[in-house]
């Protein structure tokens, strides 16, 4: 077998595979006795097929499946060999030519795509901002808020405020102003705060039981799917529908928020873990600062990829791998679908490649300790979203479970990988701190 690999250009090569029968023969009768002692066919014993018989009817495609099984042997042995960096995976170029009924000799051209050669410096010429939430007050306050209210009180009170759901029966009007005889009639409940028209909120404050409202069915609802879901009415009709609804109170709900006492502190962390508001006010704050970290990491890591990726600006074989998408993508894709993602692609890609660079160049490695620690870690965050603390017994076996199973293993170790890469580049380059606030944090 004769092997020739001819470049193309710096991103793209051919690779010419010469096959002749005694590269292949011998598979090839391997798989003929492989599919006679399987073979059932009447007048013959299972497994006593002659083999001639076996021949004539599977010998051609035995032979395809073996010189296929030789060409993906051989192709990926060779690229190993010589330590080709590819993208994606070699295609077999047009084969319309290959007979391989008549055919003894064969020739099949593969397509490479190439790993452009790059290099990365990683020092402090490389300037990256690290974002960080400014935890004042003002925040500390909005969350012990949000926490007073995820833990209130449901109360009635007798007047309706800018924190209330209402409970209402609505009638359809008439020209008159009338209730109109088999209108729309619905009982439901209207949210002051999920309320955006201005005149409909200001009619729906100071409110009491029995007391009747009338508001325009476009003022209290903002789109035909709304009207359609709170009165029950078709969405087709829902998309005309333009009277006036008479609001009669039945009841009146609101949260009140919890006080900042024992019981909430110990509803929160537990029994006597917190023991004054200065020591919940403290907790929050130090549970924020933790919070707003890891969303400092996420948007180190995205600055990270964008500045590198456009100041090192790697090319790619375009060509080759919008081809590749479209033979590897599991369902049918157009290529008016690829050229629409691919920018998304191309971009995800030379991060891959710097960051695999990176990895080599500096020689990260992750053992399966670290792999086994970052499990263990993924596990006891999933369980604390539901309140849950697991029992050691639960982290060793789920954590064995996940690591056995192959895309679960590949995304811990990946997740390491791109870890330890943001740790070196945060000691190697220049960071600068930036404290903004929780708005400026999260605009973009």
């Amino acid at each position: 077998m004769n092997i020739t690999k001819n470049d193309i250009d710096s991103l793209n090569a051919e690779i010419t595979i010469s096959v002749k029968p005694d590269d292949y023969e011998n598979r090839v009768n391997e798989g003929i006795k492989k599919v006679q002692r399987q073979a059932n066919m009447p007048g013959f014993r299972p497994g006593k097929v002659p083999a001639g018989l076996i021949k004539k009817q599977y010998g051609t495609q035995i032979m395809v499946d073996e010189i296929n099984k030789l060409l993906n042997d051989t192709i990926y042995k060779y690229i190993q060999d010589n330590q080709i960096e590819i993208l994606g995976n070699p295609l077999p170029k047009d084969q319309t030519s290959v007979d391989f009924e008549k055919q003894t000799d064969f020739e099949f051209v593969y397509q490479l795509g190439l790993a452009p050669d790059f290099k990365v410096a990683l020092d402090n010429s490389n300037t990256f901002t690290y974002k960080t939430v400014k935890v004042d007050e003002e925040l500390v306050n909005k969350y012990v808020n949000d926490v007073r209210r995820n833990y209130g009180k449901p109360t009635n009170p007798e007047v309706s405020g800018e924190k209330d759901v209402i409970f209402v029966d609505i009638n359809e009007l008439d020209e008159t102003g009338a209730i109109k005889p088999g209108g729309i009639f619905k009982s439901t409940s209207i949210s002051y705060e999920r309320t955006k028209n201005e005149k409909a909120k200001a009619k729906l404050l100071g409110l009491k039981k029995d007391d009747k409202v009338v508001i325009n069915v476009n003022d209290l609802y903002e789109s035909a799917l709304d009207k359609s879901v709170s009165l029950g009415i078709d969405k087709d009709a829902a998309e005309t529908t333009n009277c006036n609804l008479q609001l009669t109170v039945k009841n009146i709900s609101r949260l009140e928020d919890a006080d900042l006492n024992q019981e909430l502190f110990d509803k929160v962390y537990g029994p006597n873990k917190i023991n004054s508001e200065e020591e919940f006010r403290n907790k929050i704050r130090e549970e924020l600062t933790l919070m707003f970290s890891a969303d400092s990491e996420r948007f180190l890591k995205t600055e990270v990829e964008n500045k590198l990726v456009e100041k090192l600006g790697l090319k790619l074989p375009d060509a080759f791998l919008k081809r590749w998408l479209a033979v590897a993508n599991e369902k049918p894709i157009t290529e008016e679908e690829i050229e629409k993602d691919y920018a998304n692609y191309s971009k995800a890609m030379q991060w891959r490649l710097i960051e695999n660079k990176i990895i080599k160049d500096n020689n990260i490695t992750v053992n399966a300790d670290e792999a086994k620690q970052e499990a263990i870690a993924f596990i006891k965050s999933e369980y604390a979203r539901y309140g849950q603390v697991p029992t050691e017994d639960d982290l060793e076996k789920i954590s064995k479970d996940l690591l056995s199973r192959e895309k679960d293993a590949q995304r811990i170790f990946e997740n390491l990988y791109s870890k330890k890469v943001l740790s070196l580049i945060k000691d190697k380059c220049t960071l600068q701190t930036k404290e903004v606030s929780y708005d400026e944090f999260f605009k973009n």
